[in-house]
C-alpha cells in the first residue's frame, strides 16, 4: 500500500499551528460585527469569520494574501445519544 502524497498546501504548513491570539474574528471584533463560526489561518495564524458569516473574514484573508490553509477553530461536536 503506498502512502498518499500530500499536496504543497499541507507542506507548506508542516508542524503545530500557530497559537489563538484572538478571542474572536479579528476583523469583526474591531468593527463591531458578529460571526457564526470561526477560521484560523494556519500560514500566520489569523482568525477570521467563516462564509456563513456577514464578513466573510477569513476567505478575505486567504484573497489578500495567498494564505489558503485553514482550520476550524469550532470546539469538537460531541456526538448525540441515542435513546
Amino acid at each position: 500500500m503506498t502512502t498518499p502524497e500530500l499536496c504543497a498546501h499541507l507542506l507548506a504548513v508542516a508542524g503545530d499551528p500557530p497559537p489563538v491570539r484572538t478571542d474572536g474574528c479579528e476583523t469583526c471584533l474591531a468593527i463591531g460585527q458578529v460571526w457564526v463560526q470561526l477560521r484560523q489561518c494556519l500560514v500566520c495564524g489569523r482568525v477570521g469569520c467563516c462564509d456563513n458569516s456577514i464578513g466573510k473574514h477569513a476567505s478575505g484573508h486567504a484573497g489578500e494574501t495567498g494564505h489558503e490553509t485553514i482550520r476550524s477553530l469550532q470546539p469538537p461536536r460531541s456526538p448525540s445519544s441515542a435513546e
